[in-house]
């Protein structure tokens, strides 16, 4: 076997959250080539990550050299079925067989500290106040971590890990062939530029609502913008209800569909979303709407991206899972955000 350093980075979602961790570990792969790098993540994630397909690094898997699926919202589903308890029994032998020397815990939960201490990589490492506290006690080594945005906190635990300072690095994402011959079509028709708007979030605190959409969209269009609104379905009626405002299309897509088509979009406009962090991620031009969560930490500030945020001064970080839009958020006016947009160089 290799002498080289076996990493195992555990964050199994959500997309966010996997796209904040990436710039930390692209570092590590760009400072060490032959390091071996193995990322434990829910199946619905893993084409930030690989191909369908692929079977070793280089264009299908840009920056890891194994994908671990933990399938742990179907395990919830069911805790103890046999099912699932084969599939722990099988991740716990795939991970335990790479013979990982050091784990990096970027989630911070229960699970994704059981899911690490399972690797039995003899360096285990998360934060010192994780997410979830519980998750403190499966450490064998807690890091105070000092930076603000989480961007910056995966290097910081990461390079702990490896032993030298990681900065942030550029994110390559794989390339699916049939997604970018998809994305061509859909948008060949497309004359001018492109405005993505992605209207929904994890939860709706975080949606600055369909009827603000609707008249951004409608606005953007005047300006000579084509419109692709993302829809969590083909039956999104909130999204049909905002493309037809703006005169576009709507996008249900299958990430890597969404991936090819951000490639392809001239700027990207929504909240606190995945989809907004996945533009960013790609260096596409951005507009984000921040209310309840704090852009210093969660802020898509990825290396060389094109990000203007807005936010109220009288928005408060609040990470409850409330229904409404908050009241911060809501002050922002479709002239502000319209102005952004169109003040972007494209």
């Amino acid at each position: 076997m290799s002498n080289a350093l076996r990493v195992l980075i555990v964050r199994v979602g959500a997309m966010g959250d996997v796209l904040h961790g990436l710039p930390a570990v692209a570092a590590l792969r760009s400072a060490l080539p032959d390091c071996f790098i193995g990322w434990a993540i829910e199946p619905r994630w893993r084409a930030l990550l690989q191909t369908e397909n692929a079977s070793a690094r280089g264009r299908e898997m840009p920056i890891v050299d194994r994908v671990h699926l933990v399938p742990t919202r179907a395990w919830k589903q069911q805790p103890f079925s046999v099912s699932t308890l084969r599939q722990i029994a099988k991740l716990r032998r795939e991970t335990l067989g790479k013979h990982y020397d050091v784990c990096v815990d970027l989630q911070g939960s229960i699970r994704s500290a059981v899911i690490g201490r399972m690797s039995g990589a003899p360096r285990f490492i998360g934060t010192r106040k994780p997410r979830e506290r519980q998750a403190r006690a499966l450490y064998r080594e807690r890091l105070d971590v000092g930076a603000v945005n989480v961007i910056d906190q995966a290097c910081e635990l990461l390079g702990a890990g490896v032993g030298f300072d990681l900065a942030p690095a550029t994110v390559t994402l794989p390339v699916e062939i049939e997604a970018e011959v998809w994305a061509d079509y859909l948008l060949h028709q497309a004359k001018s530029q492109t405005a993505l708007i992605v209207p929904t979030a994890g939860w709706g605190a975080k949606e600055w609502g369909v009827a603000k959409y609707c008249e951004l969209a409608a606005n953007l269009n005047r300006a000579g913008m084509k419109i692709l609104v993302n829809a969590s379905s083909v039956d999104d009626v909130m999204a049909r209800e905002i493309a037809d405002c703006g005169g576009g299309i709507v996008a249900a897509t299958t990430l890597p569909q969404l991936i090819a088509l951000t490639r392809r979009v001239s700027l990207a406009i929504g909240g606190d979303t995945g989809p907004v962090h996945l533009a960013a991620a790609l260096g596409r031009p951005v507009v984000a709407l921040f209310g309840p969560t704090d852009p210093a930490r969660n802020g898509p500030y990825f290396p060389g991206a094109n990000v203007h945020i807005l936010r109220d001064p009288s928005s408060r970080t609040d990470h409850k899972r409330h229904a409404e839009t908050e009241a911060g958020l809501a002050r922002i006016s479709v002239e502000d955000v319209t102005a952004a947009a169109l003040s972007i160089k494209l």
